[in-house]
């Protein structure tokens, strides 16, 4: 499992929870089957109409990838789990980006990729074991759900720019 520690912290803000349009990925994460910690790799291929390949999460609906931010885990991590990037089921772990106070619509770049956020936060039916360890869970209400519109390969460092939302279409 990883911990606080384990994180390189240089060139870290000490917080920069404000929303700002850009961040950063730190890390990205994988697991072949739904409802399971994902663990860090090395880089991911984001695939359009698809998601993180290899992923379980990936298929041809809305919610191909998940994000959540580091800003969400430290605060986990105050309340004294050892928990890190993956531990929450998200895909991508960004910093930066206040993604709670997106809107279904907005795009992301990320890296060369481009992702379209389709739905904030998520109902659980079911307590995951991150919540029976802390009596608290962040990925409900602070993690965000997004499709790959355009494909490319990912990795920690690569910059994550909030775009304006699509313009709707006219006749």
């Amino acid at each position: 499992m990883n911990t606080a520690g384990d994180r390189p912290t240089e060139g870290r803000p000490a917080d920069n929870a404000g929303g700002e349009g850009e961040g950063r990925i730190v890390s990205v994460n994988v697991s072949p089957r739904k409802g399971e910690r994902k663990q860090p790799v090395d880089e991911g291929e984001l695939r359009a109409g698809h998601g993180l390949v290899g992923d379980g999460h990936a298929g041809d609906w809305h919610r191909q990838m998940s994000l959540l931010a580091i800003e969400s885990i430290d605060r986990m991590v105050e309340k004294g789990l050892d928990v890190g990037p993956g531990d929450f089921a998200e895909n991508l772990t960004t910093e930066g980006i206040d993604l709670p106070r997106l809107a279904v619509g907005e795009r992301l770049r990320v890296g060369d990729a481009l992702l379209e956020v389709t739905q904030l936060g998520k109902e659980c039916r079911d307590r995951c074991a991150i919540y029976y360890r802390a009596g608290d869970c962040v990925m409900p209400r602070e993690g965000i759900f997004a499709r790959v519109l355009e494909g490319a390969v990912v990795k920690p460092g690569d910059r994550v720019r909030r775009l304006p939302a699509a313009l709707p279409r006219t006749k």
